[in-house]
């Protein structure tokens, strides 16, 4: 159940990265709010996974899934800039979230 609500945890880090990208520094209320809830689901999900998962690799999933998730949507939303370089720096970071996988308990 924990990596059940740590995955649900770093999608809602996605949501909130990009509603706070499309907030235009807080200034619109939608996104904003989107934003804020957003967050308070995230970190509540991150916390109840953390009672039974170490810190450093849920901290570390979330994170990546969050960063993985936000890189996706500034390409496919946003249209960001896509480049070899970028691309392989992605792929680390997913190889490292499955590493860490791999090595919990």
């Amino acid at each position: 159940m924990a990596w059940i609500m740590l995955f649900f945890a770093g999608l809602l880090e996605i949501v909130w990265a990009s509603a706070m990208k499309l907030s235009a520094g807080f200034t619109r209320p939608l996104a904003s709010a989107v934003t804020l809830a957003a967050m308070l689901g995230s970190f509540a999900l991150l916390a109840l996974a953390m009672r039974q998962l170490p810190l450093g690799t849920a901290y570390m999933i979330w994170t990546g899934i969050g960063a993985l998730g936000a890189f996706v949507v500034g390409i496919v939303m946003l249209g960001e800039s896509v480049s070899a370089i970028r691309l392989i720096a992605a792929a680390l970071i997913l190889c490292g979230i499955a590493l860490m996988k791999l090595a919990s308990p």
